[in-house]
């Protein structure tokens, strides 16, 4: 196999790194992963995995074991605040109907068993200080011990200390948005759809999760107070009642059955300007984080995870090699992230009339060509990394 006997760390066991470690094994490399945390462990919400992500997990080999944890979606549906339907996006339309809602800790399980059937040593306590680059780039850790490695993939998210080493330090910009996210039973029966209900300044996204029997919430709110950029942070369920009050029955029966939910705050990160250096490179959110509203950060994580690994595999030094790797994923995600952003304005309407025009723009767009939007999101969900694209 093309990369024998090469030694990778990758530093952090969520999404892309556990996509990635997988990959790389399977192309012959000795890959150990350091997470910092006691266990391989996710918190307790929901994502998605578009069509484009799942072609990643089916090259990996896990596609049936996503298949048997997650709900297939058919359809997502645009509302306004008071529950009345705008536009209904029929995911059957797409190329691939592999569109899965998933609990994001169960998406980490079936990493985590793949990388360990694959020979993937994954160790755990692993707190990563610092990164030095170079021919054997050097890690040092919390409790003072080193490493050496002949690649380090940074897969460590938001707060990267990888990206860090090969960037430096960039303030965030905090969006004046704060999300709450909660599980919540699914009391109402609700079918294999996502559901974006919509109004001035907030929106609230739910699916279903697991057998269908809970629902994942996520809702938005445009706000001038400050929130912590931390998925770990509780908050009052009634807080979140309060924003979303004058939403309709459907929003309000499901806000009434959430006990625990968590708070943060939402904040633009440039996507990082170098993807590389001598013997270290990042992925996912260490290498572009996106706002939620593309529904794309775990797909684009595995999409980095896959070609990371088919770059590293092919001929030449490997400072070209992780050179190439940028240069086919760079581009690709500064779309997304684009896109998220601007629906991020969408969403959120509040001038009366501007709203008004353009919810009635949906309504008419989904009577008159109900495909349109299924085709408009072909760059996005047809995207095949694993054919080369």
């Amino acid at each position: 196999m093309a990369l024998n006997g090469m030694n990778i760390a990758v530093v952090g066991g969520g999404i892309g790194g556990l996509a990635a470690a997988r990959a790389l094994r399977l192309h012959g490399a000795e890959v150990t992963v350091l997470e910092q945390a006691e266990t391989i462990r996710e918190v307790g919400a929901g994502l998605q995995v578009s069509p484009n992500g799942f072609r990643v997990l089916q090259a990996l080999g896990l596609a049936d074991r996503l298949r048997a944890a997650s709900v297939q979606a058919r359809a997502v549906r645009l509302c306004d605040a008071g529950g009345a339907d705008l536009l209904r996006l029929d995911l059957g339309r797409l190329k691939s109907r592999d569109y899965h809602f998933v609990h994001r800790a169960d998406l980490i399980d079936l990493l985590a068993e793949g990388a360990r059937a694959a020979g993937v040593n994954i160790r755990l306590l692993q707190q990563v200080e610092s990164v030095t680059p170079g021919p054997q780039p050097e890690i040092t850790l919390a409790n003072g011990a080193k490493m050496h490695a002949d690649l380090v993939v940074g897969a460590d998210g938001l707060h990267s200390v990888v990206r860090q080493v090969l960037n430096g330090t960039a303030a965030p910009f905090f969006t004046r948005q704060v999300a709450w996210r909660a599980v919540v039973p699914n009391s109402a029966g609700r079918g294999p759809e996502a559901r974006v209900h919509m109004g001035p300044h907030r929106h609230v996204v739910s699916y279903p999760l697991r057998d269908g029997s809970a629902l994942n919430l996520v809702a938005v709110e445009e706000r001038m107070a400050w929130a912590e950029e931390s998925w770990n942070q509780q908050d009052d369920p009634e807080n979140l009642r309060a924003a979303f009050a004058g939403f309709g029955p459907e929003v309000q029966a499901m806000l009434a059955e959430v006990e625990t939910v968590h708070l943060w705050g939402l904040f633009r990160h440039p996507v990082a300007p170098n993807w590389h250096g001598p013997g270290v490179a990042i992925l996912g959110d260490a290498a572009h984080p996106t706002l939620p509203f593309m529904a794309q950060g775990a797909s684009l994580a595995l999409e980095d995870a896959w070609v990371l690994a088919d770059t590293l595999s092919g001929p030449g030094p490997l400072a070209d090699r992780l050179a190439a790797y940028q240069r086919r994923r760079k581009g690709r995600a500064k779309r997304v992230v684009e896109a998220a952003n601007a629906n991020a304005r969408k969403y959120h309407l509040a001038f009366p009339p501007a709203r008004w025009a353009a919810h009635a723009a949906l309504r008419l767009g989904g009577l008159v060509v109900p495909g349109l939007m299924a085709r408009q999101f072909g760059w996005l969900y047809d995207y095949d990394v694993v054919a080369g694209d």
